[in-house]
């Protein structure tokens, strides 16, 4: 299957790393495999994507991020949800549904 080109993944970036982050902290490592995982392997989150869109939404107060040791024992920087993330992250699925929904309609699903 063919991978979705960047910029769709671009665009909702901020809302899947939200969404991953609801479980709990985690490492960058790690939010891009829950990303993958979840959408069976079709969404492929770059580092280059990832790491700059995690640092956004840190600046934006979405996340905070403290340093600890991954799975492997290396020394990794986790983010973990603020009380304003999880409010935007209510607010970007409820946008992102509204957007599906609209496109279905002009579809014709």
């Amino acid at each position: 299957m063919k991978k979705p080109d960047s910029e769709m993944l671009q665009g909702t970036l901020d809302m899947m790393i939200l969404k991953a982050l609801v479980m709990g902290p985690a490492h960058g490592h790690t939010i891009a495999h829950v990303i993958e995982h979840t959408s069976e392997d079709v969404l492929q989150v770059e580092q280059g994507s990832l790491y700059p869109a995690l640092h956004r939404l840190e600046d934006r107060g979405w996340l905070e991020s403290y340093w600890g040791a991954s799975e492997n024992n290396r020394k990794a920087k986790f983010y973990r949800l603020t009380s304003a993330g999880k409010k935007r992250l209510v607010l970007e699925t409820n946008r992102w549904r509204q957007m599906v929904r609209a496109i279905d309609l002009v579809m014709g699903e």
